[in-house]
């Protein structure tokens, strides 16, 4: 009985990473949906993404204070900069881009084009001369098969519809129309439709993530203490989005928040996704490996997808579903080239104290010796020491 709890518990323990990158994705999932509802209440995607980072700010600045407070790097000039960066590709810059996008096309495309991340990414990084194309190695011919069929995909979402797909006849529409104070239908309504500029927003906003997996690495090596990194990111992010939010939006009252969608909105994305997930994910990394909490991306294509289909009437057609299918394939061939690329990079490693020659001590003893059992001795030293090198190997192929 103690045997069968003890592995019960070994199996939980090992399932841990993979319920908890679950439930993130789902969390993120969660993020699109109150956000068009929030943008379908009239408010001002600047002034959401301003109160995002405020609320990420106010969790993430006391962890950092907790975490940290013994061994907190020096902040330098360098380091300020590159946070401000940090701030602006992973922060401002990134969610208000992320916002007018999603405004413009649907919950479901947009989290279509965050799938392009790993592909705009490895192209950003070849052209700064921080990934090598490799095209003559099938890792390096795997990475731009990925990049292009993901890049394919999200054109095909884009310019071809196909034919309605009905899964469901009994959907809840929370998506009313927004009115004013008058009962008039109010101006800030938003054609979802319009997709002319919403692509362009959607891609634009994918390279400025992609910016910010650049910068964040660099930053990492900087400043290696990542609490107060988040806490300086979403600070710096902060700043700019409220700068931003003040020269633009100047009613005062799409500020003013109240018991409603748009306080859940900000707070649900500011506390939740851009403070606790990030932890999740970051320990998640810790545990398993960035790989690993890359695969998961899909899982919350495929809750959006479900969710604003049954939520928000939106329509589902074979266009969208093939290019996500694109999207999710090209993601994995990138991701595959990438992991065999690491492996390679692994097993390239010199290995010490396996290529160097066993010296032999050979003692000469003037009485009589038992030969056979000095062989049997020699032969048994040197199966040990050619199984420790065989160990060593595997260790560092696995």
């Amino acid at each position: 009985m103690v045997n069968i709890m003890n592995r019960l518990c070994n199996s939980l323990q090992g399932m841990k990473p993979v319920i908890l990158m679950v439930f993130t994705q789902i969390a993120y999932a969660a993020v699109n949906i109150v956000y068009k509802l929030a943008i379908n209440d009239g408010m001002s995607m600047r002034v959401a993404t301003a109160y995002r980072l405020t609320f990420a700010s106010a969790f993430t600045v006391p962890l950092a204070l907790f975490f940290d407070r013994k061994k907190r790097p020096k902040i330098t000039l360098r380091v300020l900069f590159m946070a401000f960066l940090c701030g602006l590709f992973g922060g401002s810059l990134f969610l208000n881009l992320y916002a007018l996008g999603l405004a413009m096309t649907s919950a479901t495309f947009m989290l279509a084009v965050l799938n392009l991340i790993p592909g705009v990414t490895f192209i950003m990084a070849t052209s700064f001369g921080l990934e090598k194309l490799n095209f003559g190695v099938i890792e390096g011919k795997a990475k731009v098969a990925g990049t292009t069929i993901g890049i394919s995909g999200a054109m095909l979402m884009t310019f071809f519809k196909g034919v309605e797909i009905n899964i469901s006849s009994s959907k809840i529409n929370l998506l009313h129309p927004h009115q004013d104070q008058n009962g008039h239908m109010g101006p800030q309504h938003v054609d979802f439709s319009n997709k002319l500029l919403g692509v362009p927003c959607a891609l634009a906003s994918s390279c400025s993530f992609s910016l910010w997996l650049i910068t964040q690495a660099k930053m990492n090596q900087e400043y290696p203490s990542h609490h107060s990194s988040s806490a300086l990111m979403s600070v710096m992010g902060a700043i700019q989005s409220i700068v931003l939010a003040l020269c633009v939006d100047r009613d005062w009252s799409q500020w003013k928040l109240g018991y409603n969608i748009r306080l859940l909105t900000v707070a649900y994305s500011g506390i939740v996704t851009s403070g606790i997930v990030v932890i999740v994910i970051a320990w998640c990394i810790k545990m398993r490996g960035p790989l690993f909490a890359s695969v998961f991306n899909p899982v919350q294509l495929l809750a959006v997808a479900i969710a604003a289909y049954l939520l928000l009437d939106e329509k589902l057609y074979l266009g969208s579903v093939l290019g996500g299918v694109l999207i999710v394939c090209g993601l994995y061939v990138v991701l595959w080239g990438k992991s065999k690329e690491m492996k390679k990079k692994i097993q390239l490693v010199p290995l010490q104290n396996t290529t160097e020659p066993q010296v032999i001590e050979v003692a000469i003893m003037s009485t009589p010796v038992n030969h056979d059992k000095c062989i049997h001795n020699y032969q048994s030293q040197t199966s040990a020491i050619e199984n420790v090198a065989y160990d060593q190997r595997l260790v560092v192929i696995e």
